[in-house]
């Protein structure tokens, strides 16, 4: 006899693991309505486990439920992403300082082997593949560095800020001209296990996008004004 209880079970994870790649990979953007009945005939499963996935990613801050209209990708304000980017700071600086302390060869040939494609001034075509490989970065590094607590900690911040709001910059929050020379120093630093500099570079390279998403608050805060 089947357990039922079980099956129920991995039916829900199925859907969570699902909807949250979605949300990952911008198939599902932040505003957006959840299609339930559509993603339930998709996955050939009923929306009792679709459901239950959704009041889990409720939790996780993922998606909204709206009275009487369903859920929905959760939208973040910018001030929401100042926060989640100055808890990122920490714990990926870190993941960081971590993975620089324990990668392997094999791991650090293929860290060494992202941005590699990409050649300064980078062409607004390429901006898709550039997110891509920034959020397998950011995700790579913080496996290597990460114990497990850490790394369920992280993984729903990155999702959050790998599905941010800017649309038309694939959501990065700034241009690859000005991150990639980051991401290679940080590569750099990693590989060549200097943890003291890949913990600096990794904040840094949070606190200026933090600086970023700040200055657009404070030009917001003008605009209204005047």
């Amino acid at each position: 006899m089947k357990n039922l209880g079980t099956e129920h079970e991995n039916l829900d994870q199925k859907a969570y693991l699902i909807i949250k790649n979605m949300i990952t990979n911008r198939k599902l953007l932040p505003g957006d309505k959840i299609p339930q009945e559509k993603l339930a005939q998709e996955l050939g499963i009923s929306r009792t486990p679709l459901v239950s996935a959704l009041k889990y990613m409720e939790k996780e801050k993922l998606v909204e439920a709206k009275p009487r209209r369903g859920f929905y990708v959760r939208l973040f304000t910018v001030q929401e992403m100042v926060s989640i980017f100055e808890l990122r700071e920490v714990l990926e600086g870190l993941a960081a300082r971590r993975a620089a302390t324990c990668i392997t060869d094999s791991q650090s040939s293929k860290l060494d082997g992202f941005f590699k494609q990409f050649f300064p001034p980078i062409d607004p075509t390429q901006y898709k593949a550039y997110a891509q490989t920034d959020r397998q970065f950011h995700s790579y590094v913080t496996e290597i560095g990460s114990k497990e607590f850490l790394k369920s900690i992280l993984q729903t911040y990155n999702i959050i800020s790998f599905s941010y709001q800017v649309i038309s910059s694939e959501g990065l929050v700034r241009p690859p001209d000005e991150t990639i020379h980051e991401h290679r120093a940080l590569i750099d630093a990693i590989c060549s296990h200097a943890p003291d500099d890949a913990e600096a570079l990794m904040r840094r390279h949070f606190r200026r996008t933090i600086g970023f998403l700040k200055n657009e608050i404070e030009k917001e805060a003008i605009a209204i004004k005047h």
